[in-house]
């Protein structure tokens, strides 16, 4: 489709900025809100991307009002390096943020807590977005491989909330699901307690039933929780999975999850329309990452990688069409950019879909790797067109399975591993488990959507086999990715070949020509500040201050990947 009109409105209302005596930056014209809506987990498995199973009457009407995205796919099959894609605009695999996680497992790898560090240039979205004026929320989980500088939200927090803004600010307010998560097919099953807090958001007085504990482990029973479609009601299996009683009881589970989640984000777009900012807010909705289910969440088939997007611009812009073009996680930074008219940095290596900036040239491949999950390590990538998809196994010696302990909590996958060793397995369900791996695959993903047929030894898919093999050459070596770098190495590496995590240098307070400057030694560092020590938020330094009568002025500076400098509070007399 044409997607010119899906953009002309927003760039109606770019605005203005003046800086304040305090160095801060302030609006003096309208401009779009941003509200994103995240879930966790989330394969296509509502009625505007054609699963009918349950209701969604709140995603489906956003999606009647707004436009669907079917082709977005994360750069990996689970959160944590998909959100450092999203935060970023780069690549998991060229910045350290692959292995999932960095700071865990560590008894298994013998390698020290690390985080991923990334050019001196890269800057959190979010706080690019300050920097213009925005007011910068996120409710609540983050995960990006790497501690948030101080200067990335405004407020990061499960109160978090684009009502605590001034007057007027535009706001870029992320909240988080979990309830679709893949911990909510364990047993004994029930929702987070902590998801509750999405019909009283913002309320700082409102405490979940079991306020403090453990998020993922304070759930309520099963009699408590709401039951959104019957539990008598047949699923439709996959056919890499046993369809059997506790399949469908996980199908059951991940179906009332996903009801309970739309009803959650139904309670939050009611409060942004009490608020009167509907027409003026662009909403973007969209999962971490694919399914939750065994063979899909932390593989790069289709069914770890695509996600459903809804975007509904003000006004209903383009309502009720589709765009249809390959979109990668990597696109969001930019695009965030370009809708407020920004340009994308030059390090960022996706192109905008949308806004002033939107690129001139179709997507023409998407591409994912997948590295470590919890204590088992492979090295695999990905790249895929509108319909093929390449895999380059980088240990085929090693089989497909990895057994993670946490994947094996779901009773589907005990039953999967139960049947393997009593040989129940049909062969679809048998490939999962097979103790080599071919160095190259290639499947049909529109013809074969399970991708189960390799047909990367077939004459006939010789050419697409070496078009796309040559794109991935090229991805790599675009963004530095050496799959075959141990992990070891890539520590050594991101910490220049020291033994241990690098530190921000102390910010410098200096006085000149009645105004506080503020330096930082350490190249890329994000510098935040505070003058009034009651304040919530840490302002983001971008030019020197006005000088005040007396002021106590705190300040700290922080690298992505580096360990922040020590707080350094300096009192300034004119």
């Amino acid at each position: 489709m044409n997607t010119k009109p899906l953009f002309v409105i927003l760039l109606v209302g770019i605005f203005t900025l003046s800086a304040c005596k305090n160095g801060e930056k302030e609006h003096t014209q309208k401009s779009p809100n941003i509200l994103w809506l995240v879930t966790e987990d989330m394969g296509a498995y509502i009625p505007p991307f054609g699963d009918n199973t349950v209701k969604t009457p709140n995603l489906s009407r956003l999606a009647k009002e707004g436009v669907i995205y079917p082709n977005l796919y994360s750069t990996s099959g689970v959160c944590a390096p998909s959100r450092a894609a999203i935060a970023t605009g780069m690549y998991p695999s060229s910045i350290g943020a692959n292995h999932m996680r960095t700071t865990s497992y560590t008894e298994v790898t013998g390698l020290p807590k690390y985080e991923a560090v990334p050019p001196s240039e890269v800057t959190m979205i979010s706080e690019l977005l300050r920097k213009e004026g925005y007011y910068c929320t996120n409710n609540y989980k983050t995960d990006y491989q790497f501690k948030a500088p101080i200067t990335a939200w405004d407020e990061s927090s499960p109160y978090a909330h684009w009502r605590n803004r001034k007057k007027n600010q535009p706001f870029f307010a992320v909240v988080n699901f979990t309830e679709t998560h893949e911990s909510g097919l364990f047993e004994p099953y029930g929702f987070r307690q902590i998801e509750t807090r999405h019909y009283k958001s913002g309320d700082r007085n409102y405490k979940w039933k079991g306020f403090g504990k453990s998020h993922a482990k304070n759930r309520m029973t099963e009699a408590e929780t709401t039951v959104h479609i019957s539990k008598d009601t047949k699923f439709k299996v996959p056919p890499y999975l046993v369809d059997n009683e506790a399949t469908q009881r996980d199908l059951w589970k991940m179906y009332n999850n996903i009801a309970e989640m739309d009803k959650q984000v139904g309670a939050i777009l009611k409060q942004l329309e009490e608020d009167g900012l509907l027409e003026n807010t662009i909403i973007m909705f969209y999962g971490d990452h694919g399914g939750p289910l065994p063979r899909e969440k932390r593989l790069i088939y289709d069914s770890g990688l695509n996600t459903p997007m809804i975007v509904r611009f003000p006004k209903k812009n383009n309502a009720g069409s589709k765009f249809t073009n390959l979109v990668s996680f990597v696109d969001f930074a930019p695009t965030l950019l370009s809708l407020i008219g920004q340009k994308p940095a030059k390090y960022m290596q996706g192109q905008a879909f949308l806004g002033k900036y939107q690129s001139k040239k179709p997507r023409k491949y998407i591409h994912a790797a997948a590295d470590r999950f919890d204590g088992f390590t492979d090295a695999i990538r990905a790249v895929r067109d509108s319909q093929f998809k390449y895999i380059r196994n980088y240990r085929p010696e090693q089989g497909y399975y990895l057994p993670v302990a946490y994947r094996e909590k779901i009773p589907a996958m005990q039953e999967l591993l139960k049947l393997k060793e009593e040989g129940k397995l049909n062969d679809i369900q048998k490939q999962w488990f097979r103790e080599q791996k071919p160095k190259e695959e290639l499947f049909d993903c529109i013809n074969d959507p399970f991708e189960l047929v390799n047909l990367a030894d077939k004459p006939e898919y010789q050419n697409k086999l070496q078009e796309l093999s040559n794109e991935m050459d090229r991805w790599l070596t675009d963004i530095n990715d050496n799959p075959s770098l141990s992990e070891k190495d890539l520590v050594a590496k991101l910490w220049d070949g020291k033994n241990q995590k690098p530190v921000t240098a102390d910010p410098i307070i200096t006085i000149e020509n009645n105004k506080v400057v503020i330096t930082c030694d350490t190249e890329g560092a994000s510098i935040g500040y505070k003058t009034n020590p009651k304040a919530k938020s840490w302002n983001v330094y971008s030019e020197p201050l006005e000088l005040q009568t007396a002021n106590v002025v705190r300040v700290q500076a922080h690298r992505i990947g580096y360990l922040p400098s020590k707080t350094i509070t300096k009192e300034i007399t004119k």
